[in-house]
């Protein structure tokens, strides 16, 4: 329920910033690929969230290669229709490990900013910045 509940709060998020959300619910197989319980718990949420939110786009479970690049999306998801696939907008990771290393790991390789992370539905808004963020990361995050 609460995998479900971020996807789809962070829809409105991606639309604060201006951002067409397109949701890619991550795991370590794409579609029916694979079984077991965390692929099963993505695919939990991410039904759950196209139920409450029909209007929006989830996939899910999908790897992050299949979710952003649209040649690995072409093989993974062939005869299969996605508004996601390749390209997602918004990445939804199963956990709080794999997506803190997730967002990092995005974050130094592409020497990008971070904008977060961001704790959503709460009545104000709470940022729990990383000790290694810059003065950038900050100023991007209270914006």
């Amino acid at each position: 329920e609460e995998l479900s509940e971020i996807a789809r709060a962070s829809c409105a998020t991606a639309r604060a910033f201006g951002i067409n959300p397109r949701v890619a619910m991550l795991s370590y197989a794409s579609g029916d690929s694979n079984t077991g319980p965390m692929i099963d718990k993505v695919r939990a949420a991410t039904e759950r969230a196209k139920l409450l939110s029909p209007e929006e786009h989830f996939e899910g479970p999908i790897q992050f290669d299949a979710a952003v690049d649209p040649a690995v999306a072409a093989v993974k998801y062939k005869g299969k229709e996605s508004a996601v696939a390749g390209r997602a907008t918004v990445c939804i990771f199963p956990d709080l490990n794999s997506g803190n290393n997730g967002y990092k790991a995005v974050q130094q390789a592409s020497h990008a900013s971070a904008v977060g992370p961001i704790m959503q539905g709460l009545r104000l808004p709470v940022n729990d910045l990383s000790r290694g963020c810059t003065v950038e990361d900050i100023v991007n995050t209270v914006v």
